[in-house]
């Protein structure tokens, strides 16, 4: 029990931070400092946690998508050899109510309900078959929607979540996910910008919404393409990475700078000039070089140029003939189909940033760390790993779930998060790395926790608060805790959870003490409370017996603001 003060019974149910009640230590933390789950509670006494992990059961599973034992061997393999060359063990495996609950959040985007953890555990918990179910849902579709919406796009305000729902953009990106389609194909795209039906109209949103800002769409390409940050590369040569050089930023640039938002009626259009976009940039002792279309990695793409003060001029014969509807002219010449054609098409990035990108969604940081500054000042923890893993990706077609399977059934991924002493580096991914949950896990989480139903309806509200999805480190901070302490939009969804089958409700059905205490951690936690746990949180409610409704909530609303139930683990 830690000490705090003691409420004033004419308080609201939940509480401003700084009158806090007297809770356990587990309850009250909001561990501003950052600290993560496993130094900042007692696991119960009943956790034990098992040495080893088995691989994957069997090869057959619900999916459409080929099988990924050997993206899981290939992680098992050269994960252990890192280990060697670092003589260290890895934690050993997590249990199976940890395990349920951490591939929930990172493959549904939300924990799961408390029937869907009872079944669970009253069956076999077959690993791998609940991965395979995962995969197959329209859970998986939506919460990886959010991720690459966000990877791709970045946040934005809720105007902008609005006009990607209008433009059809989540739409585009939902139907690609829950299709299997390649990231290959997602990539020519968005890049292409030519839809040629109906349900790829929402593809031209990756352009559109950069306003002909063309500076912006190669700084937003390299990294979410290509895995490597460019921006210090304007106005000089990479300072410290010497692959990147300014001809390579100005390069990108040129290959969108004849491109133009427009629209035919309702319908939003990235058209292209055949003409124009020839400059050139100056370094810093100023000299002037032409903006070649190159790019990091690959040669220069040949077009012809004009003479010095020769005018170009439009003409119908630089266009090719087309007949779809969805775009508007195509030059015979086009920049960006010869980006996607020579530079995307086999370009080695490609598929390396791809791997450590999802990596790091899986695992909390990347092969290559940041994960979004793939060059060579940040080496990869293990470059052979990376590497396979980059060539099966390839071999598959940029298959998603393939890659995603074979991770999550990998002894890495299984580890528990509790370090052992010799644990230090985490590029060893010795042990699982806890991380926060993003804004929208937040919000479908505390959606199930409350009312059994992971809905979207409070994602505004945390994307907002909580805007980041795999920061290089994260810690809570004063923001944060003022928001869940006194933001009364959030305070409203606890009260408002009043019907028969939401949580509070279900409770106070309940028999006994013990057995409302069991319901509360498993709904928020996904284990079993211990004795000192059952014994604090019924006292707590035994001294407000008269008001049980209202000290319910308050004991809720401070497990949702935990770090228990605000990291995955």
């Amino acid at each position: 029990m830690i000490a705090v003060k003691q409420m004033d019974d004419s308080m609201n149910p939940v509480e401003p931070l700084s009158q806090w009640c007297a809770l356990p230590r587990f309850l009250c933390s909001l561990l501003l400092g950052g600290l993560g789950v496993a130094q900042a509670i007692e696991m119960p006494s009943s956790f034990n946690v098992v040495s080893g992990v088995t691989n994957s059961s069997s090869d057959e599973f619900d999916g459409g998508w080929s099988n990924s034992q050997p993206v899981t061997d290939l992680v098992n393999k050269w994960i252990q050899k890192g280990y060697e060359s670092r003589d260290l063990q890895g934690s050993p495996r997590c249990e199976d109510a940890t395990f349920i609950r951490r591939v929930y959040l990172d493959l549904a985007g939300r924990i799961p309900t408390r029937v869907e953890f009872q079944q669970w555990m009253a069956t076999e918990r077959d690993r791998p078959q609940l991965v395979s179910k995962l995969l197959g849902s329209e859970d998986f579709v939506q919460h990886f929607t959010d991720l690459f919406d966000t990877l791709l796009m970045g946040r934005g305000s809720e105007s902008q979540y609005h006009q990607r729902q209008q433009s059809q953009w989540r739409a585009y990106l939902e139907a690609s996910i829950r299709e299997g389609r390649s990231w290959r194909k997602v990539v020519q795209e968005i890049l292409l910008a030519r839809p040629n039906d109906e349900s790829r109209k929402g593809s031209v949103w990756f352009l559109y919404e950069r306003n002909n800002d063309y500076q912006e769409i190669a700084e937003s390409i390299s990294p979410s393409i290509f895995g490597v940050r460019i921006e210090c590369a304007q106005c000089h040569d990479h300072m410290m990475a010497d692959e990147i050089k300014q001809a390579h930023y100005w390069g990108l640039v040129a290959f969108f700078n004849r491109s133009q938002n427009g629209k035919k009626g309702d319908l939003l259009t990235v058209e292209e000039s055949a003409i124009g976009g020839f400059s050139e940039f100056a370094d810093l002792s100023g000299s002037s070089t032409p903006n070649f279309l190159t790019f990091l990695e690959v040669d220069r793409v040949s077009e012809e140029r004009p003479a010095a003060g020769e005018e170009q001029k439009e003409s119908d014969d630089l266009y090719a003939a087309h007949d779809s509807p969805l775009t508007g002219p195509v030059p015979k010449f086009s920049r960006r189909e010869q980006f996607v054609t020579e530079v995307v098409q086999g370009h080695p990035r490609l598929a390396s940033a791809f791997v450590n990108r999802v990596w790091a969604m899986l695992m909390g940081r990347g092969l290559v760390h940041p994960f979004d500054e793939m060059d060579s000042m940040h080496r990869p923890s293990h470059p052979e790993l990376l590497d396979a893993l980059a060539q099966d990706t390839r071999v598959s077609d940029y298959d998603l779930r393939r890659l995603i399977r074979g991770i999550v059934c990998s002894h890495a991924y299984q580890q528990s998060s509790i370090k052992k002493e010799t644990h230090h580096d985490p590029a060893s991914f010795a042990w699982y790395l806890e991380r926060p949950l993003t804004g929208e896990q937040m919000a479908r989480s505390v959606m199930v926790a409350l009312r059994g139903v992971g809905t979207a309806d409070a994602v505004s509200l945390f994307r907002q608060q909580f805007p980041d999805v795999l920061p290089s480190d994260h810690v809570s901070t004063v923001k944060d805790a003022l928001f869940l302490s006194n933001e009364n939009a959030f305070h409203e969804m606890i009260e408002s959870s009043d019907q028969p089958e939401h949580l509070v409700p279900q409770i106070l059905k309940a028999g006994s003490r013990n057995e409302q205490v069991g319901i509360l951690f498993e709904t928020l936690f996904g284990r079993s409370p211990d004795i000192s746990e059952v014994e604090a949180v019924t006292q707590y409610l035994d001294d407000r017996a008269d008001r049980i409704d209202g000290a319910l909530r308050q004991v809720i609303w401070s497990m949702l603001t935990s770090a228990e139930f605000r990291l995955n683990h």
